[in-house]
């Protein structure tokens, strides 16, 4: 993947203008479903090592929360939207009202999973249907799955196969908040967006990356 160091500030800078335009679309369908006002924004594009993204959140043996989704079409790969526990805690505590609510303590309610999971779905797909617009590739997301494990078990699972011939991802941060004046107090998290090898290099072709021979 020699291309990758072909990649400029402004590739990512437009990869980022992608993620807000997706952000406002899950932005406006979440306030649609909850009946208040969500804002969201993406600060952050980079491309990062598999080392470095698990890193990012804690290391192998942290627990999180991830919905997971397949991507199928001209660019296949795996995307995983993650939320660190407190993060979770912090996203189903406002959206649900439940003051109380830790995913430290399972059973957990159906409400809070199925907000959690819808979350995810939404800004998954949002992020994707905007990144498909860009690029004119045909990008499918598969029905979400909501894990809550460490985060070795979790990402294992997206990079065993990928590893074998790249080592990079796309890693997209994220921020929800009910206000843009609370977006200090946001809930932030992260996409993961690992692509198979030649989806990555179809995504910054589209971009005007140049691919090397």
């Amino acid at each position: 993947m020699s291309f990758i160091k072909h990649i400029k500030c402004h590739h990512l800078d437009i990869l980022r203008e992608v993620g807000n335009i997706g952000a406002g679309n899950a932005a406006t369908a979440l306030s649609k479903i909850l009946g208040k006002k969500i804002y969201m924004t993406v600060p952050d594009v980079r491309i990062e090592t598999f080392d470095e993204m698990m890193n990012m959140v804690g290391g192998s043996e942290n627990v999180i929360t991830s919905v997971y989704l397949r991507i199928e079409g001209d660019a296949p790969g795996n995307m995983f939207f993650i939320l660190p526990i407190e993060q979770a805690n912090k996203y189903i505590q406002q959206m649900t009202g439940e003051e109380n609510f830790t995913f430290e303590h399972p059973p957990f309610s159906e409400l809070s999973t199925s907000a959690l999971e819808e979350l995810g779905n939404i800004v998954c797909g949002s992020y994707l249907s905007a990144l498909s617009d860009f690029t004119k590739l045909n990008l499918n997301p598969s029905v979400p799955a909501l894990s809550i494990d460490m985060v070795g078990a979790i990402l294992t699972f997206g990079i065993l196969e990928l590893s074998k011939v790249s080592d990079f991802a796309i890693v997209i941060d994220t921020a929800v908040a009910e206000s843009k004046e609370a977006m200090n107090e946001s809930v932030k998290g992260h996409f993961f967006l690992l692509l198979d090898p030649v989806s990555f290099e179809k995504i910054f072709s589209a971009l005007g990356v140049p691919i090397d021979e």
